[in-house]
């Protein structure tokens, strides 16, 4: 990217280089979810349609993008910006965990839907969270993994096919 614009077009370069400039002097964190923003609640903490008893965990903005990106979840998120991994020395403290207990406390929430990833590090970060809303006395649920839509089971490595196999569904 950088030698297109350097070769092609230098004045996007300089638009980019502006708009970068003005994203790390006024994007932040919601002061409730953590996701990005430039304000003190992001849009979907501020959108009073939004169903606050549904709390979906998710790893990442990224993720959050992709979520909604779906247009199949109008509840809230917390975003913990990483997953445990004590190897690499983030454990709750740097999850925020301390912040997402305090969001449980104020009575609002009464599901939490864990989509962290299905990494070691990602099953890991969602059994302590959902441990965690447990202790609130609230339901913990996770995402459905395995076969994506559209996909041929020809093309679906063992392991992926073996958790969708265990976590089948009936047909009712």
């Amino acid at each position: 990217m950088a030698f297109q614009l350097l070769e092609r077009r230098r004045d996007g370069a300089h638009e980019l280089a502006v708009a970068l400039s003005a994203a790390l002097e006024d994007v932040g964190h919601c002061s409730r979810c953590r996701m990005l923003t430039d304000g003190d609640l992001c849009p979907v903490c501020a959108d009073p349609r939004r169903d606050a008893a549904i709390l979906c965990v998710v790893e990442s903005p990224a993720d959050v993008v992709a979520v909604e990106q779906s247009g199949g979840f109008r509840g809230r998120y917390f975003v913990l910006n990483g997953r445990l991994s004590p190897l690499d020395g983030i454990g709750p403290e740097e999850l925020g965990l301390q912040h997402f207990e305090a969001l449980l406390a104020e009575g609002e929430v009464t599901e939490v839907i864990l989509a962290t990833n299905a990494t070691v590090e990602g099953q890991a970060t969602a059994h302590v969270v959902g441990e965690l809303a447990r202790q609130h006395g609230l339901r913990a649920t996770r995402i459905a993994q395995g076969v994506p839509m559209g996909g041929e089971l020809e093309s679906v490595d063992g392991g992926t096919l073996a958790h969708a196999l265990a976590g089948r569904l009936s047909l009712e």
